[in-house]
């Protein structure tokens, strides 16, 4: 059996600006093409929307009623990158 890659990633909505830490993993295996995405641990105030095992097309949804992917490109202007 594969082990699993695990890490945390910031949820913010970009609408209220609600934020926490997802706990997630997924498959260390990448021949099958399957990551087997997981969020083990969702942050309080954020629910799954539309779950899928590839994390570029999980949307969460906020306490405010925002959708958003879990994965996705952004944009931060210069010096505004996260710490």
């Amino acid at each position: 059996m594969a082990a699993r890659d695990r890490y945390s990633r910031k949820l913010e909505c970009s609408e209220c600006g609600h934020s926490g830490y997802a706990e997630v993993s997924e498959s260390d295996e990448r021949r099958a093409g399957n990551r087997d995405f997981r969020i083990d641990e969702m942050p309080a105030g954020f629910s799954p929307e539309f779950p899928s095992s590839d994390p570029r097309k999980y949307m969460v949804r906020c306490q405010c009623g925002h959708k958003f992917r879990f994965e996705r490109k952004t944009v931060y202007p210069p010096g505004g990158e996260p710490a």
